[in-house]
């Protein structure tokens, strides 16, 4: 009838570990399980509903505003 999923065993998953590190070599590594973090933490963030575009509980924030100085040689002109 229904059969279940295959699961990978520790000796799969090593040789998956080395095929990845045979094609992607060892400099880039890092790099490529950061930016699948980076993917799984916005993917996760998504879904929960957690959006650094939306504005905290408090509502809209003032921001204030920046204020400008003049040099002494703008003065004079």
């Amino acid at each position: 009838m229904g059969r279940a999923m295959w699961t990978p065993g520790p000796l799969e998953i090593v040789i998956i570990l080395v095929i990845v590190l045979v094609i992607f070599g060892p400099k880039r590594l890092p790099d490529l399980g950061r930016s699948l973090g980076r993917g799984m933490r916005e993917f996760k963030d998504s879904v929960t509903g957690k959006d650094k575009d939306e504005l905290p509980e408090g509502g809209a924030v003032d921001k204030p505003e920046p204020t400008t100085t003049t040099t002494a040689t703008e003065q004079k002109s």
